[in-house]
């Protein structure tokens, strides 16, 4: 460790400002890669909603098939070395799609292909990015780190589609698709730059994959605070998932908005993260980063009921309202969830740890959406969103029968404290 980043600030580590630097290319080109994609399949390949729709599904689909045993991986090797090949494979696969255009050789099955291994790539790099942190920055910096790479993927989440579509529109699909893919090489640069070593995962046996898995997910489960921010995410990404998926449809047709006023309300869910992320270092500052994670999740429960209120004139802002303050509290119980696993998991797990959580926190989001659309054909997205959004009402509760309103901030345990 860095003896400069004990004593300073988390921006005024070099090495930190070096992994947001990455984060930042990073981010920013996954997010124009979004619209970018699916683009060059309608414009380039005149592809149609099947085939756009099996390539949305394909930029997602990785962490369900390789989510776990990604983790073991992480857990075997360097982690900044993962990071940076990651990196390069996405380079190298998203450049592929200009270069196959102007040799007119460009297909649907190479951009499945392609966002299919994006997806790959993405993964292993978001394990080892969370794994990676604690080897830069001190323990109480941990909580500060957090919130600042939120806001980074917070403010690329709400900037990316507006970017993508803006050098589409100057460039081409196709080409738009450069710029995502030097954003790559850019994180790659940035990584090389870090000073801090990157060591050796040490005390890990190269066992079974199997194993691996299964301590990953069982240390999860024998964690009680764990265990309950696991499920209270799961909950809360299971509704919000459902709503995400009707959002559109529920703003043309329910509520009657014109196109432009629908862009601008669905925006305010990135502009609630974003915020989240800013006020976080300072909220977990005030009141202790356990009890602004649990204390975020409680105070916006109510909110989302003002969604499926939402009607034209100015009731409108009951959907934007519902949003932000939904992203916001998000965000915040992300970074507490965040720097617990990083504070009292050994290194040696982290990986795993970490693979395994999104596992079961992520794999709630598909569910949620196949729900929302039953209810929905069943009766009416506006009762749809009623259901959803009491639903998420729940989404507190496992954490208030855990130890956490107990908790101002997280502790690492004796035993686990590195020599």
């Amino acid at each position: 460790m860095d003896p400069y980043a004990m004593t300073t600030g988390v921006l005024r580590n070099p090495d930190f400002f070096r992994f947001l630097g990455s984060h930042v290319a990073n981010e920013l080109g996954a997010n124009i890669s979004r619209v970018a994609l699916p683009l060059v399949a309608v414009l380039a390949l005149n592809a149609g909603p099947t085939e756009v729709g099996l390539l949305s599904a394909l930029q997602t689909t990785a962490f369900l098939l390789i989510g776990l045993p990604a983790g073991v991986w992480v857990d075997r090797l360097r982690r900044r070395r993962v990071m940076m090949v990651s990196d390069l494979s996405r380079f190298a696969l998203l450049a592929s799609i200009p270069v196959a255009a102007e040799l007119d050789m460009l297909s649907i099955e190479l951009m499945l292909t392609v966002a299919l291994l994006t997806g790959v790539a993405q993964v292993f790099n978001d394990v080892a990015d969370q794994t990676y942190l604690p080897h830069l920055v001190s323990g109480r910096q941990l909580g500060d780190g957090n919130a600042k790479l939120e806001v980074v993927r917070s403010g690329a989440f709400l900037a990316g589609p507006g970017v993508g579509g803006a050098l589409v529109q100057l460039l081409g699909a196709s080409r738009t698709l450069t710029a995502t893919a030097l954003g790559a090489l850019a994180s790659v640069f940035f990584l090389r730059s870090i000073r801090v070593p990157d060591e050796p995962p040490a005390g890990t046996e190269h066992g079974p994959l199997l194993r691996g898995i299964r301590e990953g997910l069982t240390y999860v489960r024998q964690d009680p605070l764990m265990r309950s921010f696991a499920a209270s995410s799961a909950i809360g990404n299971l509704c919000v998932s459902g709503v995400l998926g009707l959002s559109v449809l529920f703003l043309a047709e329910d509520v009657g908005l014109a196109p432009s006023l629908i862009g601008a309300l669905l925006m305010s869910g990135g502009i609630g993260g974003l915020l989240g992320g800013l006020t976080g270092g300072r909220l977990a500052e005030r009141y202790g980063i356990a009890r602004t994670a649990w204390l975020a999740v409680t105070v916006s429960a109510p909110f989302g009921l003002l969604m499926p209120l939402t009607e034209t004139g100015w009731r409108a802002g009951f959907f934007a309202l519902a949003s932000m303050v939904i992203s916001w509290s998000a965000t915040l119980s992300n970074v507490g969830q965040i720097t617990y696993r990083q504070t009292v998991t050994p290194d040696h797990l982290l990986g795993r740890v970490n693979a395994s959580v999104r596992f079961l926190t992520w794999g709630a989001m598909p569910l949620g959406a196949l729900l929302g659309g039953l209810i929905a054909q069943q009766f009416g997205v506006r009762q749809a969103l009623w259901v959803l959004m009491v639903g998420r009402l729940v989404a507190f509760v496992p954490l208030l029968f855990s130890p956490l309103p107990r908790m101002r901030d997280f502790a690492k345990p004796p035993a686990q404290v590195s020599s």
